[in-house]
């Protein structure tokens, strides 16, 4: 299936500050310099806010995780889970339509949404409330015929009852999700031999309707302010992280009998230890050895150079780097090792220059004007 953007695109994108920090602190889950790795949920939470992913939500994201927008747009497009179109304003309706639904009526319940929705999937209805389409299993085969709606699964399905259901959302109700035709989770239809516990009359439902019942509203679009908030490391927005052990002093090496090995005095241990504490290579220098390279206050005459052309660098780190003072791509190409330890210590994401190999990306780039 063909995926491309709407055609019709909002003029801009920003997270609620609940989202907002939300998406922060699942940046800081990876590694510093592996950021990029929080695209996924970065894109859901953005979908959860707006309900479908414009390309201003995906430029948006992309450029939190300095990434450039087609990786972005890479994933946001091969991903079915991401509506690159807008859906309605109350719920979107995913109708599962893989063999076992299919076998008990899937087809009808596609009909009621033709009928009440839009005769084509990925359309608004009439009043922009509602939207529908047909999906691959959804992992409820024994509750079929079943279909999403908003967070939750709504089993055993009849044409008549996703009738009803509509209508109630309509009307600004939120119908208890889970099975529809009386069953507490998945037991056999002819009721249960074993796990009884369910029968006592401690809980009504089954844990996942409980609750979204508890929730109350599981159509609605995430801000960040329902209850719970889904980031158990966050507290007041300050993120928890396990106290950082004191770092070990590092032993002297002991002479061996205090012989040493040359003239110079030097014993095995201590020649051992001292080649240790030498940078890897030249890529990777002493980071504490650090001088400033050569910088300039604005670009030369002819004009900056386009420093996303470096593999790594995205329209964040352009920034940061013309605000150090680095326009051109002959500037990057002389770094010496403690010019690289220089930038590297103000860059959000250290480690990166060394690794992309900016300085041999830059000579190329500068020959070839």
């Amino acid at each position: 299936m063909l995926r491309r953007l709407h055609p019709d695109q909002p003029d801009s994108f920003a997270f609620t500050p609940d989202n907002l920090k939300w998406a922060e602190a699942q940046m800081k889950k990876f590694p510093e310099g592996r950021q990029a790795s929080a695209i996924i949920p970065l894109l859901w939470r953005a979908q959860e806010q707006e309900g479908w992913l414009s390309r201003p939500a995906i430029e948006y994201v992309a450029n939190m995780l300095d990434l450039a927008y087609i990786r972005a747009f890479e994933v946001a497009s091969f991903y079915f889970m991401f509506q690159l179109q807008p859906v309605g304003s109350v719920a979107h309706i995913q109708v599962c339509g893989t063999l076992s639904c299919m076998i008990c009526g899937a087809e009808e319940l596609i009909g009621v949404c033709q009928d009440k929705i839009a005769d084509k999937p990925h359309t608004l209805s009439a009043d922009g409330k509602f939207s529908w389409e047909e999906v691959e299993c959804l992992g409820s085969c024994a509750n079929a015929p079943m279909a999403q709606i908003g967070k939750d699964y709504y089993e055993d399905l009849t044409a008549a009852r996703l009738g009803e259901i509509i209508d109630e959302l309509a009307a600004g109700k939120v119908p208890v999700p889970g099975p529809q035709n009386g069953r507490f989770a998945a037991e056999p239809l002819k009721g249960l031999t074993s796990l009884r516990g369910h029968e006592s009359g401690k809980t009504q439902y089954n844990a996942s309707v409980q609750a979204a019942v508890e929730i109350g509203d599981t159509v609605k679009r995430i801000d960040g302010t329902e209850v719970p908030l889904l980031t158990p490391w966050i507290d007041d927005g300050t993120i928890k992280t396990k106290p950082k052990a004191k770092p070990a002093k590092a032993k002297e090496p002991k002479p061996a009998a205090n012989k040493p090995t040359d003239e110079t005095g030097v014993t095995k241990q201590q020649a051992k230890a001292k080649s240790a504490a030498k940078p890897v290579s030249k890529s990777h220098p002493d980071p504490t050895i650090e001088k400033q390279p050569e910088t300039l206050s604005a670009p030369r005459d002819g004009g900056a150079d386009d420093l996303k052309k470096i593999s790594g660098v995205g329209p964040k780190l352009e920034g940061v780097l013309n605000e150090l003072g680095f326009w051109h791509f002959d500037q990057i190409a002389k770094w010496t090792p403690e010019e690289i330890a220089w930038v590297d210590s103000r860059l959000k994401f250290k480690g990166r220059i060394a690794r992309d190999n900016w300085m041999a990306q830059a000579a190329e780039l500068a020959k070839k004007g």
